[in-house]
């Protein structure tokens, strides 16, 4: 009876498991989607995000140009970031 209870147990536990990791995901993804009209003209994948694959998706070199930190700011360290 033990072994029987004590595998119930493990079996609830990695459902329950299982549930919230794919929950986690679905909520990552959700965040993922752009639904700005900007963005009308670029090529999704199934789960939302950008299709790489075609240079309307591709950034251009002009908005990863400029280097942050992890606060946001901009880094003075690089030429483009470095004020005139």
């Amino acid at each position: 009876m033990k072994k029987i209870l004590s595998a119930l147990m493990a079996l609830v536990l990695f459902t329950s498991v299982t549930f919230a990791q794919s929950a986690t995901k679905t909520a990552a993804k959700a965040k993922t989607k752009v639904t700005a009209a900007a963005d009308t003209a670029k090529h999704y994948k199934k789960d939302g995000t950008l299709d790489k694959r075609f240079n309307s998706s591709k950034a251009s070199p002009t908005t990863t140009a400029k280097h942050l930190k992890k606060d946001g700011t901009l880094d003075k360290r690089f030429k483009e970031n470095k004020s005139k």
